[in-house]
C-alpha cells in the first residue's frame, strides 16, 4: 500500500492484478491467494521459489476483463496475502505452515475461494489438507507430468515427489496429464484404483471420464510442468508431451462448470529457467482458474 505521507501521484500495487485497494480488500474479496515461495524439495532444477513473486509481477501485465467468460475478473475482488515465509528445517514443518496458513482463510466462513501459489508440488500438501478440514467429501484434481505418488523420495515423505500419495491417503485424487512415473507408482495407481489420464489420452472421452468421477466438491491442483514444455518450459521437470494451452484451460472450465470448486493451487514455475512469457502464462492460469471457479458459482 502506498505511504499516507507519500505525495499525491499514481502508484502501482504490488499485489495480483495489481488492484486498488477497493478490489483487493480482504473483507470484500470473493478470491483469496497466498504465495508460498518454497523449493526446498525439488529433485533436479531448483528455482520455484521465484515463482510466486514472478506471477504477481506479470499479472500486472493482464488485462482484468475476460474475452472468454465476458466478465471483468477485477471485480471479483482478489486478496493477495503476504508470502509465507519457508520454514527449511523440516519439510513436513512446511506442509503443517501451508495447512495454517490456508485453515487462516478458509476458516473464516465467508466461503471465499482459497488458491496457494507455489512454489514446487509439496505446497499441494498442506493446502490440500486444509480444504480437507473444512469438505469432509473432498476429491483432489491433481493435473500434473508425474504421478507424485512414491511413499517417500529423497530421504522425506512430505516432498515433492510425494504430494499426491500423501493425499490419496485422505481422500480421493483423479489424475490428469501424467506421462512419466516410476514403477511403484504405476502399482500403486492400479492396486488402488486411482483414476489416471494419462498424456495423450489413449481415448476421445478420457478428460469427461475423469470429470464424471469426480465428487461434488473439489480441490485442484496444477503442476505447471504438465503443459508441453513448448509452452511452458520454465519449470523444475520439463517433459515433453504434454497438454497444450488450451487443451488444459478447456479441461478446467468443464471441471468448474460441472462442480464445486473449493480450492486450488498452481506449483512449479521457476522464471529463471525460462522467458518472461511463462511467467505470463502462468500468471493467465491462475487468473483463469479463478475466473473459471467464481463465475460458475
Amino acid at each position: 500500500m502506498p505511504d499516507p505521507q507519500s505525495p499525491p501521484v499514481p502508484w502501482t500495487p504490488t499485489n495480483f492484478l495489481a488492484l486498488p485497494p477497493q478490489q483487493s480488500a480482504l473483507a470484500s474479496a470473493s478470491a483469496v491467494l497466498i504465495p508460498v515461495p518454497i523449493d526446498s524439495t525439488t529433485s533436479f532444477r531448483t528455482g520455484a521459489r521465484h515463482g510466486p513473486a514472478a506471477i504477481i509481477a506479470a499479472s500486472a501485465a493482464l488485462e482484468d476483463y475476460d474475452v472468454e467468460l465476458g466478465i471483468d475478473v477485477a471485480d471479483l475482488g482478489i486478496y493477495t496475502a503476504p508470502p509465507l515465509e519457508p520454514h527449511v528445517g523440516d519439510p513436513y514443518q512446511m506442509v503443517e505452515r501451508v495447512r495454517s496458513a490456508v485453515t487462516h482463510y478458509t476458516g473464516q466462513g465467508s466461503g471465499k475461494l482459497t488458491g496457494v501459489i507455489g512454489g514446487d508440488h509439496s505446497a499441494t500438501i498442506g493446502s490440500a489438507f486444509a480444504h480437507m478440514d473444512l469438505h469432509p467429501d473432498l476429491c483432489v484434481l491433481y493435473i500434473d507430468a508425474h504421478a507424485d505418488l512414491r511413499d517417500e523420495y529423497q530421504g522425506t515423505a512430505w516432498g515433492h515427489g510425494s504430494g499426491a500419495r500423501r493425499i490419496a491417503e485422505r481422500c480421493p485424487v483423479s489424475l490428469v496429464g501424467i506421462r512419466t512415473l516410476a514403477s511403484e507408482e504405476r502399482e500403486f495407481i492400479e492396486a488402488a484404483g486411482i483414476p489416471t489420464c494419462y498424456w495423450p489420452p489413449t481415448n476421445a472421452g478420457a478428460l469427461h471420464n475423469i470429470t464424471s468421477g469426480l465428487g461434488s466438491e473439489v480441490y485442484i491442483s496444477v503442476d505447471l510442468d504438465v503443459l508441453d514444455p513448448s509452452e511452458m518450459a520454465a519449470v523444475g521437470t520439463p517433459e515433453p508431451g504434454g497438454m497444450r494451452w488450451l487443451e488444459l484451460t478447456g479441461f478446467l472450465r468443464s471441471v468448474c462448470q460441472q462442480r464445486r470448486v473449493v480450492g486450488f493451487d498452481v506449483c512449479e514455475l521457476a522464471p529463471d529457467l525460462g522467458l518472461p512469457a511463462h511467467s505470463y502464462t502462468a500468471a493467465k492460469l491462475v487468473y483463469k482458474l479463478i475466473a473459471y471457479t467464481l463465475a460458475a458459482r
